[in-house]
């Protein structure tokens, strides 16, 4: 086990030992307060470009499940087809696991996806200063590659910028992939030449910013058809029956071509469109909304919303660092959710084109599933 150390934009430093691939890396870090689901968390395209900081302390203790693919092509119990978080950060890594359906450890995946993950970490002193500071950019460097005390000096180096990159045309899929119900799909080049079959069935077009494997599996179950397109490709000639903007990793200001293409949808009143987290944010720039950075992000199992309007209140899975101003949004467009820790926008509906948006995850995986019930309410409106 290889000494490493984490150090943060502001100079902060914490000593580690290594458990993954050895290789140093440099990203956001951030944290995330969930007890489990790092196999899905990891797989998560949102992670692009971070360290993942787990507050939990025991993690691996129950392994990791098989890296198996529907006929379909979505993983079984990913996320997503790889890993895409840069780094895991932990306290306590498990070398032991058990549970009935892991195939191999932690530590052993990581390596095979030549991933670092670091263990020994003052995880509890982390999230403190990333809560008191916000999110900053770090770098997970070996010891025994660095020379003398100054090359751990945080002073003299040089840390990319999260905001210049546009992760989701890193993450997002370069072709058009069309599902079905029935568990098949179809591959097309993604140019104005595609056109989507005549079908019976309800036909969905999914802009992939970073699309989390069960918001798909979610539409499957409820019987649409499921056209997955890049985040910069025009669908305006298609003809289909609803639009969803899927989660996805980075900063939405630079997904511009994204929501000019929204804009364009949006010129059909009638059309269903659904968003879910960067998909939220989308849909608000679309309709003239800003959008602004959380200072530490939401990223756990457990953060309460409540429907504008009502008393109900809702337990749900979130992976975001930006925001939707409410005071932004134009006079046709309402908050449809609250957060009841830090009062932040969590979703939008128009006031009276059935458009609307969750910042949380209502297809969890992991976690709460209690919202679930959105998708009911958007293919509900498919005519």
């Amino acid at each position: 086990m290889r000494n490493v150390t984490l150090i943060l934009d502001d100079g902060s430093r914490f000593s580690g030992k290594s458990f993954g691939y050895e290789k140093p890396v440099a990203g956001e870090v951030v944290f995330n307060t969930a007890m489990t689901g790092y196999p899905e968390s990891l797989t998560d395209p949102s992670y692009a470009g971070q360290l993942m900081t787990l507050t939990y302390p025991l993690v691996g203790n129950y392994g990791v499940p098989p890296f198996t693919f529907e006929k379909n092509g979505l993983p079984t119990f990913m996320e997503s087809g790889k890993i895409h978080a840069e780094a895991i950060i932990v306290s306590d890594y498990s070398y032991e696991y058990s549970h009935w359906n892991a195939v191999e450890s932690l530590s052993d995946w990581l390596k095979r996806e030549q991933v670092p993950g670091i263990t020994g970490i003052d995880t509890r002193e982390l999230t403190k200063v990333l809560r008191e500071h916000g999110v900053m950019m770090g770098k997970i460097v070996f010891d025994d590659e660095v020379q003398g005390s100054e090359a751990l000096s945080a002073k003299d180096e040089e840390f990319p910028s999260y905001e210049d990159i546009n992760y989701v045309d890193i993450v997002s899929c370069k072709e058009i992939i069309h599902y079905f119900p029935d568990g098949t799909s179809q591959r097309a080049a993604a140019d104005s030449s595609f056109s989507i079959p005549h079908s019976s069935l309800k036909t969905v077009i999914l802009v992939d910013c970073g699309v989390k494997s069960n918001i798909i599996r979610c539409l499957l179950k409820r019987g649409v058809e499921v056209v997955r397109v890049p985040w910069n490709y025009d669908y305006n000639h298609l003809t289909f029956d609803g639009l969803f903007i899927s989660n996805g990793p980075g900063d939405p200001d630079t997904c511009d071509a994204a929501v000019q293409n929204i804009r364009k949808a949006m010129t059909n009143e009638q059309l269903p469109i659904f968003g879910i987290c960067m998909g939220n944010q989308l849909l608000s720039k679309a309709g003239g909304a800003k959008i602004y950075k959380l200072k530490y992000g939401h990223r756990s199992h457990n953060q309460p919303v409540r429907m504008v309007g009502t008393e109900r209140c809702f337990i749900t899975s979130q992976n975001h660092g930006y925001a939707v101003d409410n005071n932004t949004l134009g006079a046709d467009w309402l908050p449809l959710f609250i957060n009841m820790n830090d009062g932040s926008n969590e979703g939008i509906k128009h006031k009276r084109n059935p458009w609307f948006s969750a910042q949380f995850h209502p297809e969890a995986a992991s976690g709460p599933t209690d919202t679930e019930f959105l998708f009911d309410e958007f293919v509900n409106l498919l005519k």
